[in-house]
């Protein structure tokens, strides 16, 4: 029987990062199964789900958890493999001008709203013809029942004057 871990990873950014978590992964007979992962301000960052044979695990932890030795923060969670949360699932995209606080505010609308944020990401880039910086981000979400994409965008929108919604 198989087990699945969720792994966060921290450390400086440097060549073999990705290849020592894999070398620990694949020694204990796992499986690479999901990643995300990217360099941020000079730091690698990643999150990652592996299955490996049950028996093996707490090899694996202790292998994993090792390469801290090599200034690779490593943080394991069990996956409790939760029911999937009632609702429907969308895409959603959110371009308007970069202000201080404008993920405060779209975070604080979605928890009003009861919308379960599972994937975001965010970046800054400029404006065309504008000479100022844009603020992106692209994500799924997952409405209650009781929300409309409709309603969703109307608060959203607010946000800003210039803040431009799409859902599908």
């Amino acid at each position: 029987m198989n087990t699945s871990l969720v792994l966060t990873i921290l450390g400086p950014d440097r060549t073999g990062l990705v290849g020592a978590v894999a070398d620990a992964v694949a020694g204990h007979g796992g499986s690479w199964q999901e990643s995300r992962m990217a360099r941020l301000a000079g730091q690698f960052a990643g999150i990652l789900r592996v299955e490996c044979p049950a028996e093996n695990r707490e090899a694996l932890e202790r292998d994993l958890n090792a390469l801290g030795g090599r200034g690779l923060t490593v943080m394991i969670a069990h996956d409790a493999s939760p029911e999937e949360t009632p609702g429907i699932s969308l895409t959603i995209d959110i371009t308007g001008h970069d202000e201080p606080g404008i993920v405060k505010r779209i975070a604080q609308i979605f928890a009003s709203l009861g919308v379960n944020v599972e994937e975001l990401q965010t970046s800054l880039e400029s404006a065309p013809m504008a000479g100022h910086l844009l603020f992106c981000t692209r994500g799924k979400i997952r409405l209650p029942d009781n929300l409309s994409p409709a309603e969703l965008i109307e608060s959203l929108e607010k946000v800003g004057v210039d803040l431009t919604v799409d859902v599908q």
